[in-house]
């Protein structure tokens, strides 16, 4: 390849300007900022042009000489039918982006994209619960077609081998809560009501929402994660080619086997809470095993179980579809996997708070003993 090169000549009255050898960007001149800024100058001095003599041309170079006569064609200039074509093409691109029109009320763009993507989740999570109760009532016209591996599989996944960290976390929470709390009820000489506090507490809220947050983001990350490699490596799609359904093969067993779990693990985590501040009881404030297990029954209502318990299956079953829904999102690249899953624990751990919100206002509502 030849080196891009310039030539020029003096005439009696003018200066030619001869442009020789292959004007690529491979062949152009380094830095090409200098070499742009000679072709500059010799175009301010109304130099007559012969492009003759080059035998390659492309878009870069051409580029270049277009900036270099100031975006327009020089009085005279000699080229062959092929460059012209070429440079006439760089001619039609704008020489500057339009600018962007301002906008009175463009504050409301960031909150209104937000609005409109919570709108579009919220409709497919919609559509994925319809075709949940669509696939529910084939199960019960066809028993046969039951996933029972599936279900199997997801249940030991997101129960069976959740038991050790639920229940480690919910034991040293207790022994945290039971030790904060004794520091505050010595100092009223109110050391029994710490049954109370930790019974309540534990059972009826940090159980179910420790629980959620560890299912979000253990289990509900992994199922997202599942669905999106599913989606990356289009097994998703030769599922459907051989008419197997994804919604009953893949969605219906993971939500189903979180709402079976979570009621299992809330009590599971519940229960070691306890151990744990009773432990920490023992050793804080010298309450007697025997008086924490003989008084617990009694001054927690055994309705705060069921309460804990239905807590626990509605965030299983929103677990479950937030983690499917953007599994079934995910686009075939690895960016678009890793967002989603963020975004699927983000949703499902607000999720579950906010609805533990509303349990609380519906249970205070009707009145439901503490």
């Amino acid at each position: 390849m030849a080196v891009a090169s310039i030539e020029t000549v003096h005439r009696a009255n003018s200066l030619q300007v001869q442009l020789a050898g292959d004007w690529t960007l491979a062949t152009l001149p380094q830095p090409i900022s200098r070499f742009e800024a000679r072709l500059r100058e010799l175009a301010s001095r109304e130099a007559a042009w012969d492009m003759l003599s080059i035998a390659r041309l492309d878009s870069a170079a051409a580029v270049v000489l277009w900036r270099s006569w100031g975006r327009r064609w020089p009085a005279s200039l000699a080229l062959s039918g092929e460059h012209r074509l070429l440079l006439e093409r760089v001619e039609a691109i704008p020489a500057d982006l339009p600018a962007r029109p301002s906008e009175r009320l463009g504050w409301l763009l960031v909150p209104g994209r937000l609005a409109l993507a919570a709108v579009d989740n919220l409709a497919g999570m919609v559509a994925l619960v319809g075709q949940m109760v669509l696939d529910v009532g084939h199960l019960c016209a066809h028993p046969r077609d039951i996933p029972w591996r599936e279900f199997s599989a997801n249940l030991y996944k997101s129960g069976a081998q959740a038991l050790p960290v639920t229940a480690l976390i919910g034991f040293l929470i207790g022994i945290v809560l039971s030790y904060l709390s004794a520091l505050q009820l010595k100092t009223f000489g109110a050391d029994v009501f710490i049954v109370n506090l930790l019974g309540i507490s534990i059972v009826r809220e940090l159980g179910p929402v420790l629980v959620a947050v560890l299912v979000a983001g253990r289990s509900g990350s992994a199922m997202t994660a599942q669905l999106g490699v599913m989606r990356v490596t289009e097994e998703i799609d030769a599922l459907a080619t051989m008419g197997v359904s994804r919604s009953l093969r893949l969605v219906l067993p993971k939500i189903v086997a979180l709402a079976v779990a979570m009621p299992l693990l809330v009590v599971w985590c519940s229960a070691a809470g306890i151990v744990g501040g009773m432990i920490a009881a023992r050793l804080q404030m010298d309450l007697s095993y025997g008086f924490f297990i003989d008084t617990l029954p009694r001054v927690v209502p055994v309705a705060n179980l069921w309460i804990g318990m239905s807590k626990g299956l509605v965030f299983g079953v929103l677990i479950g579809l937030v983690a499917c829904h953007f599994g079934l999102r995910v686009k075939p690249n690895t960016e678009s996997l890793s967002s989603q899953t963020t975004t699927s624990v983000v949703t499902s751990i607000t999720v579950a708070i906010l609805v533990d919100a509303v349990f609380a206002i519906m249970t205070r509502s009707f009145g439901i003993p503490l």
